[in-house]
This record gives C-alpha cells, sequence and structure tokens, in this order.
C-alpha cells in the first residue's frame, strides 16, 4: 500500500509538471527584444515587426486563445498596450514573427489602432513586457478592432481558464 501511494503520488506530481502552461518568445535574445522587435517611431528606429510566440501545454477545455503584450512600466499611469490578438483558434500553439494566426482578431494598442507596436522606452529607461497567453472558454469574444486594451482585458479576463506568461525587456 505504501509503495502505491508513493508511485500515485510521483505519478500526479509528474504530471502536474509536465503540464505547466507556458509561454516562450524565442524571437527575444538573453530575455531582451531585438532591434527588429523595436517600434519604429516616438524616437525609435527599430523594425517594428511582431516576435515569434510560442505556447505549450494548454487546459483541456480551451476554445481559443488571446495574446496580449503590455508594459506596465510605461509613465501613463495604466501601462502601455503594445498588442491585443483575440480569438486565436485552439490548434494554434505559436504565432510567427511578423505574422497574424488565420482566424485571429487584432484589437486596438495604445498607438490608436490594431496591430503590433513595438517597444520604445523613454530614454534611459528599461521597461519589463509582459506577453501573455491566455486560453479562453469561449472561441469568439466579439470584440470589434477597435476595441481598447481595457476592454479586451476585461473580455479576456472574464472567459479565462488559464494565463501563461513571460516578461521580456528592453531599454534605451
Amino acid at each position: 500500500m505504501k509503495k502505491l501511494f508513493m508511485f500515485l503520488t510521483l505519478l500526479i506530481s509528474a504530471s502536474a509538471y509536465a503540464g505547466d502552461f507556458t509561454v516562450s518568445v524565442p524571437s527575444a535574445k538573453s530575455g531582451m527584444f531585438t532591434n527588429a522587435q523595436v517600434l519604429n517611431g516616438f524616437g525609435c528606429s527599430g523594425g517594428n515587426v511582431s516576435p515569434e510566440i510560442i505556447w505549450q501545454n494548454p487546459p483541456e477545455g480551451t476554445k481559443s486563445f488571446a495574446l496580449t503584450i503590455y508594459d506596465p512600466d510605461a509613465p501613463t499611469g495604466s501601462g502601455w498596450w503594445h498588442w491585443v490578438i483575440t480569438d486565436i483558434p485552439a490548434d494554434v500553439l505559436r504565432i510567427e514573427s511578423g505574422s497574424v494566426p488565420k482566424g485571429a482578431l487584432e484589437s486596438a494598442t495604445d498607438f490608436g489602432k490594431p496591430g503590433y507596436g513595438g517597444p520604445c522606452p523613454p530614454e534611459g529607461t528599461n521597461h519589463r513586457y509582459i506577453v501573455t497567453v491566455t486560453a479562453l472558454k469561449t472561441g469568439k469574444l466579439g470584440l470589434s478592432p477597435f476595441a481598447g486594451g481595457a476592454m479586451a482585458g476585461f473580455m479576456i479576463n472574464m472567459n479565462a481558464i488559464a494565463k501563461a506568461s513571460a516578461i521580456i525587456r528592453y531599454g534605451r
């Protein structure tokens, strides 16, 4: 009985570990965005190409995903939304650099329009960019391309099953 208990404990522990919902950003080098991902504007001269983002082990029951990139260090009093994508199909586990999955919806960011806007913190500062993939219990959130980060965040949080995040930095 003792051996069975130990075996089951190890099995449950291994299953929980193997099933962690994770996200990674292979385009970032040593945890930093590269010039390819940096904004071309606001005094920055990057490529403004969205990074490759990969996630693994989404929870059972996931109907779609949302992806956000958010800068909590922006000197706005409320941070800065750099990218908001919803309605990512449940079978998609990767977004290639410079692309958006078929069927997904990009919503407006704090740049005032839908689409990726790269990092460009004020000179002399180093900011954190939180890349979050959220597994959702619904296939479509019903957002408009002009819904801002706050509205998208509300709808994402109301339909979330699980979240996975990575923090990437950029400074100048």
